[in-house]
């Protein structure tokens, strides 16, 4: 009989392309190609759908084996699913029904801290795995682990430190949420960090450390896309792929643009990339630095993801200028598995995936004269363009990393099972 497994994640892909989406959907699919029975449950609320009465669940795709969660009814602070006499049942009843033998967890957002629970009381036996993506349970700043006041980086949390940064929440409600959150991640069996940094920081917080095991993110494998001919092209093209917001370091890039433009430097520059979301300050901003670094700029807008490797086919380097702990970012994996060198922030998994002069360069995060000074090195010296592509480290595949997820899930049975 094939494993069943459910795949849950705090939205889809389809309503919201961002990288914890997509992994998780990639891997999901590759589950199935393993031979997996997979179901994958994505939470949305309002922005993305209305309620519907009678049930918590709605159809998403055309194979049956997705459904959206509606979680309207959610605490952010305490990152708790309220919605008891709706939801909940919802939850049970999915569980009972398809009655999973692994759980894979990718976020708490939407879902509740309590789903791990909702699952072992559930199910005993089901084996509960959780992908840690992002900051989220230690920091109640988007998790982002970045100082509310003045975009300073911070370095650990702690109930002192929090409500620094929300003056308005009291210190023991901090408390109470990391006791909260602790407690009911106590019931997964075992974590999954993508990167090394990431790891460290959990269990700087409190995780066990032998609970967490490091497996890279993988991407669906692609072929090499060919390079567009333009023989007459002598200016070197910079591109960056990604949403458009403050900590991916939108306006840094800019900035940076600017200067080179100011010191005579001839080269491209091509965002792709929307702004959903943003304040009108931060839009104002953009489009400002946007015309002011016309026509070296250009503003290419969205993309789709499957036009991914054409895009990256047509520049010479892309940029990666996060402010915050980026993980594990999609777009250094598209590039690297181009042969893209890329220039990113050395922090976080970041500067783990991009060893600076080998496969790109790293500046430090949130200084554009450092990123402008970078990018005049690749656009002036067309050798240190080779050595970079050379260098290129290839992601593994989305299958690769679905096998060492299961061989890992395999060795969590009798540790927790036996327990339970």
């Amino acid at each position: 009989m094939a494993t069943r497994v459910l795949v849950a994640a705090h939205n889809h892909p389809a309503l919201h392309p961002g990288g914890t989406e997509i992994f998780a959907h990639d891997l999901f699919r590759a589950y199935q190609r393993k031979g997996c029975e997979a179901l994958f449950l994505g939470a949305t609320n309002h922005i993305h759908r209305e309620a519907r009465p009678g049930t918590s669940f709605q159809s998403i795709g055309t194979n049956g084996d997705e459904i959206l969660l509606w979680s309207g009814h959610f605490d952010r602070f305490f990152m708790s699913q309220v919605d008891l006499y709706g939801i909940v049942p919802d939850i049970v009843e999915l569980l009972r029904d398809f009655r999973p033998d692994i759980v894979h967890l990718h976020h708490l957002l939407l879902l509740g801290a309590e789903f791990p629970h909702i699952v072992r009381r559930t199910l005993p036996e089901c084996r509960i795995v959780m992908t840690l993506h992002d900051y989220y349970p230690i920091c109640h700043h988007d998790g982002l682990m970045v100082r509310t006041a003045n975009k300073e980086l911070c370095h650990g949390a702690s109930p002192d430190r929090c409500h620094a940064c929300f003056k308005d929440i009291a210190l023991d409600k901090f408390v109470l949420r990391e006791r909260h959150l602790k407690s009911l991640l106590s019931t997964v069996d075992g974590f999954v960090s993508p990167s090394e940094f990431l790891k460290q920081r959990y269990v700087d917080w409190g995780l066990p450390e032998q609970l967490i095991n490091v497996i890279p993110n993988g991407q669906p494998s692609r072929a090499l896309a060919k390079k567009p001919e333009s023989p007459t092209r002598k200016r070197p093209v910079f591109g960056y792929f990604g949403n458009l917001n403050p900590w991916k370091g939108t306006k840094v890039l800019l900035e940076a643009a600017k200067q080179l433009i100011s010191e005579g430097a001839d080269f491209e520059l091509r965002v792709h990339g929307a702004a959903p979301f943003q304040s009108e300050s931060f839009i104002a901003d953009i489009d400002r630095l946007f015309a002011e670094t016309s026509p070296n700029v250009q503003r290419r807008g969205a993309y789709r993801r499957e036009d991914i490797a054409e895009l990256i086919a047509t520049v010479d380097c892309a940029i990666m200028p996060s402010i915050w702990w980026e993980n594990a970012p999609l777009v250094i994996q598209e590039a690297q598995g181009q042969n893209c060198p890329v220039i990113t922030s050395n922090i976080g998994g970041m500067a783990e995936m991009i060893e600076n002069g080998v496969n790109g360069l790293t500046v430090p995060p949130n200084d554009p004269l450092a990123l402008a000074a970078a990018m005049r090195r690749i656009a002036e010296d067309p050798e240190l363009r080779q050595i970079l592509s050379l260098g290129a480290r290839h992601p593994d595949t989305i299958d690769t990393t679905a096998e060492r997820y299961l061989d890992l899930i395999e060795t969590l049975r009798p540790l927790r099972v036996e327990a339970a």
